[in-house]
């Protein structure tokens, strides 16, 4: 049986807040650790693409 979308809605909740999820349905579980690795994926990669700084830049004159 298909998990509801009020009970994905619940588990995402429960993901992203850090918080456990206090079942063990299989289907539940499955869903929990896909939210868990998505966001792990997620903040590899803004560590990985951030914004290179670039401390030799020339001063600004004005003219």
């Amino acid at each position: 049986m298909p998990l509801s979308s009020y009970r994905m809605h619940r588990i995402y909740l429960a993901a992203t807040m850090n918080y456990g999820l206090g079942s063990d349905d299989p289907e539940e579980l499955a869903y929990y650790h896909k939210i868990k690795k998505e966001m792990a994926d997620i903040k590899k990669g803004l560590v990985k693409k951030g914004i290179p700084l670039n401390w030799n830049t020339p001063e600004k004159t004005d003219k």
